[in-house]
Order: C-alpha cells, then structure tokens, then sequence
C-alpha cells in the first residue's frame, strides 16, 4: 500500500469530527494528542516502540488525490466547502516520538502530536495502525530474542502472517527486536532486513533420494549449505546423509557444511544427538538450526533442557504475537 493509499485507512469518524471542527470554525485551533498503551501485554513488564517509520512517511507525503475526494463528497456528510478545504490542506503538525526500538511503560507516551485541530485528528487512526501492529510484533520478538540467550533468531513467519502488510512490516518488527534476519525477500529489498533461505522438504521430495537432494545443493549452493535433515528420518537418514555430502562434496571442494536444520521431532533429543554425530565426523562447526512452531516458551524449555541449538527459526508465533493479538493502544 503506497502513503497515498492510506489516506482513507482511517476511521470514518476523523472525517466526521474534522467536518464538525470545520464547520464550528474550530479546525484550525492547536491541539496535542499523546499515543500510550494502559497495560503491557502477556504481563510482559515493557515494549518496544516500533511503527514510526511508517506514519512519518504517510506525514511527508500527506495529499488527498480527487478520486478520493470525490468519494468523500459522494458519502453525503460533507459540503463543497470542506471538500475544497481538504483538497488545498497541506500538513503541518509537529510530531515528538522515543525512537524506535526504544523500551516504554504503560501509560508513557510513544509520540506526541502537536498541529492544527483538524490535522491532528485526521491523523489519529493511521497512527495507531503503525504504531500498535509494529509494537506488538516488536515487543513478542524481543521476548524470544531475550529466550534465545545469545542464540540466533531467524523470522520465518511470512507464510502465516495476517497479510502482505503484515508478512513485511513484521520481518522488520523482528530484526528490530534482535532477529539475525528474516525469510521474507520484500523486507530484505525494502529494510535492508538480512534475507536467509535454503530449501523445502518439496525440493527434497522432488529428487529421487534424499542423498541424491543433498548432493545436488551442495553443488549448486556450497556456501549456503544448511541441509534439511528430518524429511524422511533425522538420525538414520537425514543427518547420515549431510555427513556423507559434506565428506564427499563439500570438504573436497574447499568448503564446509553450514549446518543442518530439524524442523519435527523432539528438538532437545534429537539436537544433541546430531550434535554428536556433527562433531564425531570433525564438522564441529556445522550449526543446528531448529524450528516448527517455536516461542519464548518452548525456547526457554529447549535451553533448560540443554539442546544443541545455534539458532531458532520462530514463525507464526512471532510475527502474528501470539498469544495476544492486538496492542490496545490509544
């Protein structure tokens, strides 16, 4: 959605309210209106503010084109008057905020707005649409970046977000948090977010053995080699398999197996089993990457239990802030 776009994404009630200012000869009087949020989230004791970027974009490249003001008109609720003045409005509001990536409290302002009555109010409901969703996602991501304990955290949740939007905003979300990177190509392209992928269980499924899967990527990619293990057996089959690749591919060819991924099973067991099979092979610095529906929760557990992680690839859970899906910012 470009910042055009966005113009209508607002409540119907701001357009109301800025008519009735207008006609009240009230549109122009200053106003301040601060963003805050009464009560944290999950009991989580903080957030982090995210979402700025969006709405300061939307206030720099704030016009209202004639389609849209022929459709306010055709509504009924507005006189030529106050189409005309909408039509010739440029905005002019002063915007305080704690910047990104910043902790804040219930109840402490995010951003401040300061303008014109009228302009301040339109703005309202954008605000919060940037505000709430990116503060959100960011605050969950930190909670599982903090589980994670100096592990690394992958974004893996465009599949399962709430939407195009969301899919890119919330990869952001997360690298703000303290994600190493993200799945998702769009926020790569358009944030600079680190962008990460190897392959599916299809690309293994569609080769006639799973060895025959590893060989051909380890050709075709050897210093992206991350090997997805758990498509048939893990221990008997997928882990053998990347050992016997990296041996007979990789290494003689001047390059090392990047790790493994284990995306089913029993996490704790079977990452310490491979890190044992890993390290009896002399590939001690093949990494093992987990995921499959992952939280700060089952991270945690996953530590206390001593599993031989490197790094967690979290998706839904993160990107749609599971298990609280709205902020309730005001």
């Amino acid at each position: 959605m470009t910042s055009n776009e966005t113009m209508l994404m607002t409540d119907f009630y701001e357009y109301t309210m800025a008519y009735a200012y207008f006609k009240e000869n009230k549109h122009e009087e200053i106003a301040y209106f601060d963003m805050f949020v009464r009560k944290i989230p999950d009991g989580g004791g903080y957030l982090i503010a995210n979402g700025l970027h969006r709405f300061i974009d939307f206030i720099q490249n704030f016009h209202f084109s004639e389609e849209q003001l022929a459709y306010l008109s055709s509504t009924g609720y507005f006189d030529d008057e106050f189409i005309q003045y909408l039509r010739t409005m440029k905005m002019d509001i002063d915007v305080w905020a704690v910047p990104e990536g910043t902790p804040v409290f219930a109840n402490e302002p995010m951003v401040t707005i300061r303008g014109k009555l009228i302009q301040a109010q339109i703005v309202e409901t954008i605000l919060l649409i940037f505000m709430n969703y990116s503060t959100l996602v960011t605050t969950k991501a930190s909670r599982i970046v903090a589980a994670s304990r100096g592990r690394a955290v992958l974004e893996f949740g465009s599949r399962r977000a709430h939407g195009l939007d969301a899919a890119k905003e919330g990869a952001r979300a997360c690298y703000i948090a303290g994600a190493k990177g993200t799945a998702c190509t769009l926020s790569g392209q358009q944030y600079g977010v680190p962008v990460s992928g190897t392959v599916a269980h299809s690309y293994i499924q569609l080769h006639d053995s799973e060895y025959d899967a590893f060989y051909q990527y380890a050709k075709i990619a050897p210093d992206n080699c991350v090997l997805l293990v758990d498509t048939y057996d893990t221990l008997h089959s997928g882990i053998p398999n990347a050992i016997r690749v990296a041996k007979e591919v990789l290494i003689p060819n001047g390059h090392r197996l990047k790790g493994i991924r284990i995306d089913s099973g029993d996490l704790a067991y079977l990452s310490k089993k491979a890190r044992k099979m890993l390290d009896a092979e002399g590939l001690t610095d093949a990494q093992i990457v987990v995921s499959n529906s992952l939280d700060e929760f089952l991270i945690d557990d996953l530590i206390l239990q001593d599993a031989k992680i490197d790094t967690f690839g979290v998706g839904e859970n993160m990107i749609t802030a599971k298990c609280t899906p709205v902020l309730v910012g005001v």
